[in-house]
């Protein structure tokens, strides 16, 4: 029988109040404290990042506060920066390519709930991310599960991303539309 984390991941319905993932949503947050506030600015701060996020390139670079549901569902590759007021709920796998820049306030989701009430009392579940390489993420826009972001795509600020945007593109909107080709 698989645990609610293992149901989480798999992208199967599970339990998200249970006792496990409260238990390990408690722990993040500790760590997210130790990211947010107490060692930002100290030289263990790099070290405090790979525990939050340990699948993602060592130089990430998480511009606090920072906020996330697990971290180790995070996998982003070298040169990624993340800038302040970032939420990644991480249920299932966010990707993001090497040297893809995020801006301020972007949130990123791969909770999906159901819109039937009764539903949405018992169970959730997730649907990966996946962000291209070298991407750039207008501030405060939001992914949404599922989504596919291609490498090279620029989302422009406050859009929100609901389906996937191909490589060298400039979407904008709500929803977000692709609106040009880049890099021809």
């Amino acid at each position: 029988m698989k645990s609610e984390i293992e149901k989480m991941v798999a992208g199967e319905p599970y339990d998200a109040h249970c006792e496990e993932m409260l238990e390990i949503r408690t722990r993040v947050k500790r760590i997210l404290h130790k990211l947010n506030v107490t060692e930002y600015y100290t030289e263990n701060f790099k070290a405090v990042t790979q525990e939050l996020c340990p699948n993602s390139a060592k130089d990430l670079h998480l511009e606090p506060p920072f906020y996330c549901d697990y971290g180790e569902n995070i996998h982003a590759a070298e040169g990624v920066f993340i800038n302040f007021g970032a939420v990644i709920l991480d249920g299932s796998t966010v990707t993001i390519g090497k040297k893809t820049l995020i801006a301020p306030g972007v949130h990123i989701y791969t909770n999906r709930h159901p819109v039937e009430v009764k539903e949405r009392r018992e169970w959730e579940d997730c649907a990966p991310v996946t962000i291209g390489e070298e991407c750039w993420i207008g501030g405060h826009s939001t992914i949404c599960p599922g989504v596919t972001i291609g490498d090279r795509a620029v989302i422009g600020a406050g859009s929100v991303v609901v389906k996937d945007i191909p490589a060298d593109s400039l979407a904008v909107g709500n929803p977000a539309k692709v609106v040009k080709k880049l890099n021809q």
